[in-house]
């Protein structure tokens, strides 16, 4: 006859490679497994007794954390996204799924399972060459790629539990606002839209297109899609060929009316006459350009050469 070994609830929860928190209905904590402690900074020790909106719910997940009480006293479970915070200080977007503990009806306890949700959503939005963020339904971030520091050098840590909106131009928020609404509202893919966005510390233009999974279990938010815009990559290139084009010709137009002027004061070729004019910014440490400029614009720099 076999023996059986009897294995204790607390040994499966510990085995469990996901955080397991559980609390009273007040959010104190009584049981804290391994895995939380790995995830959240925290040891059981330190972690049971405290309420759990000190430990690991920042001030922007507030209003999530209140959303998911109102759940449980409904007797409906409650899984999705938001920012949380580990003992260091710092934010991470968690995918957390909390249940109520219901004794004769009434709701004794909350038993949470959580994990990393970049480590979800890591296969799914990584892989696209654009910036991905993951907004809550009022605009702020509980998750963003490692793209928006390459296209658009933001840190990607430093933008979990904050808003999107500061990175957007101030002329096109309340249009992106709209649009957010609408987003938020349907389901779904939308249309992608033009904005200015901050990066590296200037504006520039980006394609920004919203798909809406907040009715999605594993997600509940939007993901936000971003690339430079193409259109105005385009058109600012040519801009900038532009201005280089008329650039080189302004300056090649001075050096040509430096070397006419030398010419007819002095009586020398052409080439001699550039010649003089190298031969003094090389000598005055100055390019040939502002040699020239000075010159057309009346300083005498270079002077008239001598007859033997």
């Amino acid at each position: 006859m076999t023996a059986t070994h009897h294995i204790s609830a607390a040994e499966q929860l510990d085995a469990i490679g996901q955080a397991v928190i559980t609390t009273d209905p007040g959010g104190v904590v009584v049981y804290w497994n391994p895995a939380a402690e790995r995830l959240y900074g925290w040891t059981a020790q330190e972690a049971v007794g405290r309420n759990i909106a000190t430990l690991a719910i920042p001030e922007v997940a507030q209003e999530v954390g209140a959303e998911i009480m109102a759940a449980l006293r409904d007797g409906t479970a409650w899984s999705g996204g938001f920012p949380v915070r580990r003992k260091d200080g710092s934010l991470f977007p968690a995918l957390v799924t909390d249940a109520g503990i219901y004794r004769d009806g009434s709701l004794v306890g909350i038993v949470g399972v959580s994990t990393n949700l970049g480590s979800a959503l890591r296969p799914l939005l990584e892989r696209s060459t654009d910036a991905a963020l993951l907004l809550s339904s009022d605009a702020v971030i509980t998750y963003a790629s490692p793209a928006v520091e390459l296209l658009f050098g933001w840190e990607q840590d430093t933008l979990v539990g904050s808003s999107i909106v500061p990175l957007l131009h101030e002329e096109d928020r309340p249009d992106l606002a709209v649009l957010l609404e609408d987003v938020v509202a349907h389901p779904g893919v939308h249309p992608p839209a033009e904005v200015r966005v901050q990066a590296w510390h200037d504006w520039r233009w980006a394609e920004i297109a919203f798909t809406n999974l907040l009715d999605d279990p594993s997600v509940r938010g939007v993901v936000c899609n971003m690339r430079p815009s193409p259109a105005r990559v385009v058109q600012e290139q040519a801009e900038l060929r532009a201005r280089q084009l008329e650039t080189a010709l302004q300056s090649r137009l001075v050096i040509e009316l430096a070397k006419g002027y030398l010419v007819g004061r002095d009586g020398v070729t052409p080439d001699d006459a550039f010649a003089s004019l190298r031969t003094y910014a090389r000598s005055h440490h100055l390019s040939i350009h502002d040699v020239c400029r000075r010159v057309v614009e009346g300083e005498d720099l270079v002077a008239p050469p001598t007859v033997t």
